[in-house]
């Protein structure tokens, strides 16, 4: 009832289980067809593995490999957690070695752009003893002879950028007398491996000496032991010093639990801890594709009683669900606080140009997932510390107070509102500037038809050549005695475009301290002149007044 998935006539796939041997895409190195999907089945001795390699390599680009691609998998099934990588495009696929004795390979075309495919070879290679069963006949109806597989698939060689490994049977109870090997690494970027566990659920005991998961600071058991795990508590996020990891499961002959999920990645700019009063971070590899199968956290963290606003400069995430609407693939979200516990400040996808978001508190998580496929450019956002201040008024004057403990590091005549001459004084262990509406660069302006006082409140964290101005709005309405602040300036100073666009913003608002100056300056001059010019003609009037009486 289904049609042929290739053209008649084009060989397409099958089981390959002599000792060694080539494969193809169809009509290589002519052109493959559209509309193709080939699976090649490895199958090799009992107790080997498939050393898998490719001469040739050539399938059209997608930066996400949504068009033609060739997969990769440990074992006969697609089970998303035995994908060793999906490519596409000039670059071959990395050698592999399987972690037993059966390998799938997966090619598709769809029905545009057709290019000339690729070559491949496989031999045996040797691999460690395994309990094996028969494959169920439905997976293989091509197939006459008897193959085997792994009692409970584990294990495997992962070399991609960024994966998933689960134990054996996740999320049902795994079973016992397991032993499972993830050698993690291999990719080209070469990098330290970050793994983070989702979830963890295995038979404890006093020194983990039943059921356990223990990672290892390289390739090997021999490589320095970084955690022996077990129980119902979260491993810690492990980061390596190589760019290989081990990950080693094992159940003893009785009592089970869950098991476990977690996620690894090669990117190490994923994780990341704030600590500075600004910063500027982005997604893995921006502005190029981030990978798959991410999450990560950026963590900023400040001095009690600073809050933080985070600036959008770009963001181009996977798009919204056509089903629910929501961003249910890849996002980014905000919370408020240390932990995804927070309340959400907000969640991203596609092209949207968030407005700027600023916390409750003194610290602020940014968390970024992405799933199996599709991926974009990413994102790039800047922060900047809100400092915390107390801003009051009365109808003639503004008082403004910070504690001195919040920045330490600056003399008081980097606070200054208006001018440098209006300087903080230090009174107690406050930074204090108490002035007049009169002075300090301070204009009267109407705002939703009330009048209010605005100025600019500078404080200056510039270090050497490198300037570094926070500026905030400070407004008080006199009749109300009500006053207010905002951060309208002071993120990274290489992203100049954006602080330009903050001012634009701010002078249709009612402009900047230098802009307002100059536009007072203009309008008493032409005041100035208009009166003189009316002067000029009422003694005109007057005189010919004169000579006609």
């Amino acid at each position: 009832s289904h049609p042929p998935l290739c053209p008649p006539g084009i060989k397409c796939g099958g089981v390959l289980s002599a000792p060694s041997g080539n494969f193809s895409s169809p009509n290589f190195p002519g052109p493959y067809p559209y509309e193709t999907e080939c699976t090649w089945l490895i199958v090799v001795a009992e107790g080997s593995s498939v050393l898998l390699s490719f001469s040739h390599f050539e399938l059209e680009y997608h930066a996400a490999c949504a068009y033609d691609y060739l997969q990769v998998y440990n074992g006969a099934a697609r089970d998303r957690g035995n994908l060793l990588g999906t490519f596409c495009g000039r670059s071959p696929p990395p050698p592999f070695a399987s972690a037993w004795h059966v390998m799938a390979v997966i090619f598709r075309s769809d029905r545009h752009v057709a290019k000339h495919g690729f070559a491949a070879a496989y031999r045996k290679g040797g691999g460690g003893g395994r309990q094996w069963k028969s494959i169920h006949p439905s997976v293989l109806p091509h197939h006459p002879h008897h193959l085997c597989l792994p009692a409970d698939a584990c294990g495997g060689q992962l070399t991609g950028l960024s994966g998933e490994i689960t134990s054996p049977r996740y999320p049902e109870s795994y079973p016992n007398d397991a032993e499972c090997h993830w050698s993690i690494g291999g990719a080209s970027s070469g990098g330290p491996l970050t793994l983070v566990f989702a979830d963890f659920q295995v038979e404890g005991g006093q020194g983990c000496g039943f059921d356990y998961v223990a990672i290892f600071d390289g390739p090997t058991t021999a490589a320095p032991c970084l955690g022996r795990y077990c129980g119902s508590a979260h491993p810690p996020r492990t980061v390596s010093s190589t760019p290989h990891l081990l990950v080693l499961f094992k159940s003893d002959f009785n009592i089970g639990g869950r098991g476990f999920k977690a996620h690894f990645y090669s990117a190490g700019e994923c994780q990341e801890v704030f600590t500075t009063i600004k910063g500027n971070f982005s997604s893995p590899r921006y502005p190029n594709f981030y990978p798959n199968n991410l999450k990560c956290q950026w963590s900023i963290q400040l001095p009690p009683g600073y809050r933080i606003k985070v600036f959008f400069m770009d963001m181009e995430l996977e798009g919204r669900s056509s089903l629910t609407g929501s961003c249910d693939y890849d996002h980014l979200a905000a919370f408020d606080g240390g932990t995804e516990n927070g309340s959400l400040l907000g969640r991203w996808c596609g092209r949207e140009s968030p407005v700027p978001i600023t916390s409750h508190h003194n610290q602020l998580l940014l968390v970024l997932h992405t799933d199996r496929n599709m991926a974009k450019r990413g994102f790039s956002v800047a922060y900047v510390g809100v400092v915390p201040m107390n801003v009051s008024c009365t109808r003639t004057d503004f008082h403004i107070q910070i504690p001195v403990q919040s920045l330490a590091q600056l003399e008081r005549n980097r606070i200054y509102l208006g001018t440098p001459s209006c300087a903080a004084q230090v009174v107690g262990g406050n930074f204090k500037i108490h002035t007049r509406f009169d002075t300090c660069g301070t204009e009267s302006q109407k705002r939703n038809n009330t009048s209010v006082i605005v100025s600019t409140l500078y404080i200056d964290f510039s270090v050497g050549n490198q300037e570094d101005v926070h500026q905030y709005e400070v407004q008080c309405e006199p009749k109300r005695k009500e006053a207010s602040v905002i951060l309208i300036a002071g993120p990274d100073p290489s992203r100049l475009s954006l602080a330009e666009n903050l001012v634009e913003v701010q002078q249709q608002d009612g402009g900047v301290m230098d802009t307002r100056e100059i536009k007072s300056q203009d309008t008493s001059d032409i005041v100035f002149i208009s009166i003189c010019i009316l002067a000029g003609l009422l003694m005109v009037i007057a005189v010919v007044g004169l000579v006609l009486l």
